[in-house]
């Protein structure tokens, strides 16, 4: 198998860095490594997708899917602490360091697993999903990652997805609106869009 930031285990050689980033107006420290997504700054989709990202009005748990090295999930955990933050990735080595940055930034928060797509989420009832979902993956998976995420919200749940234009936003906006009714773009900037279904 290729190595892949969406691969298991990647094979390719540790090179780890460290960085700070604010997001959402507080500062974080993150550490990355080759073999990970975006390992020298926080991406911008995922900058995009956090910062527009706008709290739901139900209480319950959020689910990061496709977490990385964690930026979208520990950055909401410290802004609302009251709330358990599920972060899930395939790859084993952004997970150690999704544990590792949570340490960093004091997010207690938050509840780190391995899981293919969502196929080892057993919570249900989530005020909301975010996802930078791993495009190059192919379009089954991101759409398998739409659609469970979507399935695993609580009654007025939101799903919330970033996706560049070139990249399929089109397509995803017609799955969101065929398993949700309907499909919201919250924010449009250098190609990428932000999508909100509710449930």
């Amino acid at each position: 198998m290729a190595d892949h930031y969406f691969s298991k285990t990647p094979d390719s050689q540790h090179r780890p860095q460290q960085f700070t980033y604010t997001l959402r107006g507080k500062q974080y420290i993150f550490h990355t490594d080759a073999g990970v997504f975006s390992k020298s700054e926080v991406d911008f989709g995922s900058r995009l997708l956090i910062e527009t990202f706008e709290w739901p009005r139900i209480a319950g748990p959020i689910l990061d899917a496709g977490c990385g090295y964690g930026p979208i999930g520990i950055s909401l955990a410290a802004e609302q602490p009251d709330r358990k933050i599920h972060m899930i990735d395939i790859n084993d080595r952004a997970l150690a360091l999704a544990r590792k940055n949570a340490e960093l930034n004091h997010v207690g928060n938050v509840k780190i697993y391995e899981s293919d797509r969502l196929q080892r989420v057993s919570q249900e009832g989530f005020a909301a999903v975010l996802t930078n979902p791993p495009i190059r993956a192919g379009k089954q998976t991101v759409f398998d990652i739409l659609q469970n995420g979507f399935a695993k919200l609580a009654e007025s749940g939101e799903i919330w997805v970033v996706i560049q234009k070139k990249q399929g936003a089109p397509s995803a906006i017609k799955e969101l609106e065929r398993i949700a009714g309907s499909c919201d773009t919250v924010a449009k900037s250098k190609g990428y869009f932000i999508l909100r279904a509710k449930k």
